[in-house]
């Protein structure tokens, strides 16, 4: 058999079949099912709105409300102080992708000490044990104080002195013991028959480390990795206790300044238009996550 006759026969065998029409039993199920889909989104929003303007009379009509739309709504306190925070917001950016960095690469080194197994490194396993229940243990706004104020105090050459360097320091230092933890759950739901049939390829440990067993490890983990970095963009405004003009900072210094609790709102809003987009990724992500574990199961 030629090509060009095995070409028209896959074809052929691949094409959708053109006299195919569903029964009328079918069409009426698919109509039905059209149907209630829309029915139950038109309730659903309904739902929705009745319960939107429900909250929203029983807002208005509290005792307190002109005092609450005074303290924290006014329109042109938010657009005379919005600017200021909008800037110091982008030290927020900042500080996040700088850690995120860090936190990658240092929670990743301290997992595969976690799981390594050779007899020589356990001094090494017992360090990253001891790292991650420590900084696990102990509250990042606490260990921010500890950083910002205890690392200065110490009078080292080198030591950085911005507070901003120091409470990325400490975000580092926290968050990396929870993303090794993540890395560590990853490497270990690689099945065991993975790494055997690397190395009965004739692939090297570190070979089967990097080719193998991490891009099957990084993959199960990006959904929660996703939850602990949408945490650490909303854990920068902790570095505001320090002193740098974070969009916070900025915000506190005006509701200070005017009495006037409002720009605290304008902070809030914009911690709140980079974190959605990142939570509704991290969903989509664990709903692929589990479709791919359905379809794997189902083979």
């Amino acid at each position: 058999m030629d090509d060009e006759t095995t070409a028209a026969l896959n074809k052929q065998a691949t094409a959708p079949d053109e006299d195919y029409r569903p029964s009328p039993r079918q069409q009426e199920r698919q109509r039905f099912r059209r149907s209630r889909k829309r029915r139950d989104i038109w309730i659903a929003a309904l739902c929705t709105a009745a319960f939107l303007v429900a909250l929203c009379v029983a807002v208005v009509a509290s005792p307190g409300w002109f005092r609450v739309h005074t303290l924290f709504l006014n329109g042109a306190e938010f657009r005379k102080t919005f600017p200021s925070i909008l800037h110091g917001f982008w030290l927020n950016i900042q500080m996040f992708l700088i850690a995120e960095v860090l936190i990658l690469v240092l929670g990743l080194l301290i997992a595969l000490a976690r799981v390594t197994r050779a007899p020589g490194l356990q001094p090494l396993r017992l360090a990253a044990t001891v790292y991650v229940d420590v900084f696990r243990g102990v509250p990042t706004l606490l260990l921010v104080f500890l950083i910002g104020y205890g690392l200065p105090a110490l009078q080292l050459q080198g030591t950085p002195s911005q507070p901003w360097v120091l409470g990325t320091i400490a975000l580092v230092l926290s968050y990396a013991a929870y993303v090794a933890e993540v890395f560590r759950a990853g490497l270990n739901s690689v099945h065991p028959a993975q790494r055997n049939a690397a190395r009965a390829l004739g692939l090297s440990e570190p070979q089967t480390l990097r080719h193998v067993i991490l891009p099957q490890a990084v993959r199960n983990v990006v959904p929660p990795l996703l939850n602990d970095f949408i945490a650490l963009q909303k854990d920068t405004a902790m570095v505001a206790v320090l002193g740098p003009l974070e969009a916070l900072r900025e915000a506190q210094i005006n509701a200070d300044y005017d009495f006037n609790y409002t720009p605290y709102l304008g902070a809030a809003l914009l911690f709140i238009a980079v974190t959605i987009p990142l939570s509704r990724y991290a969903d989509r992500l664990q709903r692929r996550a589990a479709q791919r574990q359905r379809a794997e199961a189902a083979r």
